[in-house]
């Protein structure tokens, strides 16, 4: 197989770019991106170079057959058509990995049983005796992929993801995978400062996989060096002899690599996570070259043997519990800016969020934005210059009156404006009061040229400011937020000091160094005879979830005489509407101590006792794996993403909700139910996986008026079984 070959390189999503630059460098011909990877040309030594040297790919397939398969018999038949004595041994194994895509055939386990039929069978027609089914690490892995009706025939070199470089002992409390590091470091032009003798500093490593990434780029060292397991070594068509000429170039490529590294460091305050990153770095040979140390954030400045060239800085900070609790992460992310602009200056930062509103909290403008993906969920990496002309100011602040002397008159199109306030406040005023309904939203973005929301929370209003769309002027945008705190008071009759709102603004002088927050103030609001206190100031949101109001209703109608659970209970509000229902007891469970003290006052508030109502401080994942108390109701609410340290683990609403609301069902008694949703907008409910339960899809008759522009932003199901579940 020494002619040229056709490859496909599995990229995830958002580095397909930097996949194509990496396979340009090896000197693949035939480069051209396609659905979910990369296809490259050369003989088979490129094959082996890509699986040896490719750092944000996650397999490399070498295709083999193509047919038309409509049905699972065209499927068997296509398969027993290739010559697979080419590839396996009679007593060897094998393991077949099957996606489809828009096909008739959708069903995975089918289809991977179908094919690994039809080449037992052939092997069993040919020689009496059968390969075997190998999943962990297999002789040869098969990868079919169905498009439409299209199948694809790939022998998967790589045999098991590239990203497992080999030199990682656990995943940590937090894995960054690490293709995606290198993706990071690699947007964030890491590479180029290398060169120039820049080093690196990762305040927040975790178990160090930036850190060893950085190294193992700079060094010019081979991420799958380490790695003795690929999918070809055993395959009937390997080269030894190429791969062993491969390697051997690759550890003269490293000890010439290694010579010229620059200074490397990673910093923890987790004395667990810095033995764990210590543990990678004598795995990887890099002992020596990278220097760990358990340090608080506070105490991080760049080391001494970085004094002369400025470097990059690289944080992947916690994103968040849930969105909106920043008692705790947005004084991080503020203190992440006031640390890098009071010792970094000259130096580039790379930071990557899932929770781009609190990367916004740094004070710092981003030059470059990236969208990157860590699971199913979209993230952000943020590109920094620590110089002054790129300082702003993030702080959420108040309206206040003095601050009307900097505003002068709207500009007329602010009418546009206003009459869709006043057609929206005369639509929902009227339902609204008969329901003594105070809380709600009246505008949501309605007219892109003025991107904000607008919250009427009884006497009080708040605004939070969108990022303008790229066709609006950013001037204009600012203009026109000004606009709007103009027309707002005389619009709904509100004091200007009832105002509050956030946004961006340019930093000058001494006002970049300005204290950030704000300091507990608590309002009464009302919603229908319960009440509960919000906060407009310390917090991106502010306590009480507008779009969840039905779902809250819904629950005080199911939970009479009803033992109640709220998880991710957040600030209590479900949990005051359940006990106003007549429930038996309440049970509210957070990470967070600050979200269950503003639940047990929004209880008291309403005339509770704590007799019946009972709070926990835990991570909700680990205390429903070990509770042994039953539920007839449950809501179900939890963050769309979180690497917290406080949950233990990352979670991924997308990919684990299938396993959390099995989880969650155990606890539920005879024909109890549990009310499951969420605020991701590309959530899609995995049907197939819970087929043990009867799903209703509440997300239509759950949504309040006010929240009806923007139905995609709220989720909701019912979720019921009949008897007692055991997830087995």
């Amino acid at each position: 197989m020494d002619h040229s070959i056709t490859f496909f390189a599995v990229a995830p999503k958002g580095v397909e770019t930097l996949l194509i630059s990496e396979l340009k460098n090896l000197g693949a011909g035939g480069v051209k991106q396609s659905r979910s990877g990369v296809y490259f040309q050369g003989d088979l030594e490129m094959g082996y170079r890509a699986c040896l040297w490719l750092r944000t790919a996650n397999r490399v397939l070498l295709p083999i057959a193509s047919f038309r398969a409509e049905t699972p018999e065209d499927l068997y038949h296509g398969v027993q058509d290739i010559r697979w004595t080419e590839h396996l041994n009679p007593h060897g194994s094998l393991a077949v990995d099957f996606k489809s895509y828009r096909s008739k055939i959708y069903h995975t386990r089918y289809g991977a049983l179908k094919v690994k039929d039809a080449i037992v069978d052939q092997f069993r027609d040919q020689f009496g005796k059968r390969p075997l089914v190998n999943r962990s690490r297999p002789d040869i892995r098969i990868n079919v992929y169905l498009l439409g009706d299209e199948a694809t025939i790939s022998l998967d070199l790589s045999g098991e993801s590239l990203h497992r470089r080999g030199y990682r002992v656990g995943p940590g409390e937090a894995p960054l995978k690490e293709n995606l590091a290198a993706a990071i470091l690699m947007l964030s032009n890491w590479p180029e400062i290398a060169k120039r003798g820049g080093g690196l500093i990762d305040p927040m490593t975790g178990s160090g996989t930036l850190p060893i990434e950085a190294a193992l780029m700079a060094a010019d060292y081979a991420p799958s060096l380490l790695r003795d397991y690929f999918g070809f070594l055993n395959w009937k068509g390997h080269r030894p002899e190429i791969w062993e000429r491969l390697l051997e170039e690759a550890e003269e490529r490293k000890s010439a690599g290694l010579k010229k590294l620059p200074s490397i460091v990673g910093y923890d305050a987790d004395s667990k996570g810095v033995k764990s990153a210590v543990v990678s770095l004598e795995r990887v040979g890099l002992r020596g070259f990278i220097h760990f140390e358990r340090r608080e954030f506070a105490a991080c400045v760049p080391h001494p043997k970085m004094k002369n060239v400025p470097g990059l800085v690289v944080l992947n900070p916690p994103y968040g519990e849930r969105l909106g609790e920043v008692r705790e992460l947005r004084p991080l992310y503020a203190n992440i800016g006031r640390r890098l602009k009071e010792h970094f200056r000259g130096w580039r930062a790379s930071l990557f969020t899932g929770n781009v509103d609190l990367g916004k909290g740094m004070g710092l403008r981003a030059e470059k934005k990236y969208s990157l993906y860590n699971g199913a969920l979209e993230c952000k990496l943020l590109n920094f210059r620590i110089e002054p002309e790129w300082f702003v100011d993030s702080e959420h602040r108040i309206f206040r009156p003095e601050l009307a002397g900097t505003l002068t008159k709207p500009d007329p199109a602010a009418e546009m404006f206003a009459n869709r306030m006043r057609k929206n406040l005369k639509r929902l005023k009227k339902r609204f009061k008969k329901e003594n309904i105070t809380c709600f939203r009246v505008y949501d973005q309605d007219l892109p040229e003025y991107a904000v929301a607008v919250d009427i929370y009884g006497k009080w209003v708040h605004v939070q400011e969108y990022k303008a769309p790229n066709t609006v002027d950013p001037v204009k945008a600012e203009a026109r937020l000004k606009d709007v705190l103009l027309v707002l008071p005389d619009l709904l009759e509100i004091p200007r000091e009832n105002i509050f709102f956030k946004e961006r603004r340019r930093q000058k002088g001494k006002a970049q160094y300005g204290k950030q927050g704000a300091g507990g103030i608590f309002h009464q609001v009302d919603e229908k005879d319960c009440r509960f206190l919000v906060n407009f100031t310390d917090y991106i949101d502010t306590g009480l979830f507008l779009d969840q109001r039905i779902t809250r209703s819904m629950i005080r109608d199911l939970a009479g005489g009803k033992q109640f659970l709220n998880l991710f209970a957040y600030t209590g509000t479900a949990t005051v509407y359940a006990a106003k229902g007549g429930a038996k007891s309440t049970t509210s469970v957070d990470a967070s101590k600050v979200y269950l003290r503003w639940a047990k006052r929004n209880l008291a508030l309403n005339g509770f006792g704590y007799n019946r109502h009972i709070f926990q401080h835990a991570d909700c994942l680990s205390w429903v794996e070990s509770t042994k108390q039953r539920y007839d109701l449950i809501l179900l609410d939890p963050p769309t993403f979180s690497n917290s340290k406080k949950l233990r683990r990352v979670f991924d609403i997308q990919r684990d909700h299938v396993k959390l609301i099995r989880l969650v069902a155990r606890l539920l008694e005879k024909n109890g139910i549990i009310l499951f949703s969420n605020n991701y907008r590309k959530f899609k409910i995995d049907l197939v996986g819970l087929n043990k339960f009867q799903v209703e899809d509440l997300s239509t008759t759950t949504l309040p008026p006010d929240f009806e522009r923007k139905p995609k932003a709220h989720n909701c199901w019912r979720i019921e079984i009949q008897g007692p579940y055991h997830n087995n």
